[in-house]
């Protein structure tokens, strides 16, 4: 190192949680991918919203069949960001990371009106309210509207083929229009989002104007962006 060259004195690096979908394998495996690919097909937006993680602790794999959950997960478009398992687990180049020390969290509740129903994201009909999502929940519809008579707290998220009206504080993730809806909306009280989504664009709490947290807003997708204006 020349005596030219600056050092860094005080690195930082920042510390942010995130909420992440577990996945744990059943057996027989086949069986368990077949599932998870009906319910990718059904709902496209579902494992596209969100980051997964793979708990491979208590399956006993050897690290080439985890690669090969890894891969088959990919390509029924599961993209897995982490694997949960023994430290000393060797994984092969090019896998995920291992990760240790999740907090549990609830579960995620998929609210579908049957077992043939189909996302109807050009025109959803259903419509479905909730009160208060709670800090680790997850609430996903795939036929319409969602209506949450309350705040959706930090750490929590609410998805819907449609739009989402939220009568409290947003604090979590919304994502309206999962499904391949781009005029849906999201309505809420108070704005402190972590995260907005409308279809395929999305802004995060760091990419929203600070002059409008804390008021009434509607948000929507225009000229492939997030547009956000308060309510008078």
């Amino acid at each position: 190192m020349s005596a030219s060259t600056a050092v860094r004195q005080n690195l930082r690096f920042k510390g942010k949680s995130y909420l992440a979908l577990v996945l744990t394998p059943e057996e027989p495996y086949e069986a368990w991918i077949e599932e998870l690919a009906d319910l990718s097909a059904r709902s496209p937006g579902f494992f596209a919203t969100r980051p997964v993680v793979l708990d491979v602790a208590a399956t006993g794999l050897p690290p080439r069949d985890v690669k090969a959950l890894v891969v088959a997960l990919d390509r029924i478009g599961v993209r897995v960001m982490g694997l949960e398992g023994p430290r000393h687990l060797k994984l092969p180049p090019g896998m995920p990371p291992l990760l240790n020390g999740g907090r549990q969290a609830s579960g995620i509740e998929v609210h579908e009106e049957g077992e043939d129903s189909q996302p109807k994201a050009a025109a959803p009909t259903g419509s479905l309210v909730v009160e208060n999502v709670r800090s680790g929940q997850s609430v996903v519809f795939p036929d319409g509207d969602v209506t949450v008579i309350g705040s959706v707290a930090s750490g929590a998220e609410v998805l819907a083929a449609g739009s989402i009206h939220i009568y409290g504080t947003l604090r979590g993730r919304a994502v309206a229009g999962a499904y391949g809806n781009p005029h849906a909306r999201i309505f809420c009280r108070k704005l402190e989002a972590e995260f907005l989504a409308i279809d395929a664009e999305y802004l995060t709490a760091e990419g929203i104007d600070q002059s409008i947290l804390g008021q009434p807003v509607q948000i929507w997708s225009e000229n492939a962006s997030i547009k956000l204006n308060v309510l008078r």
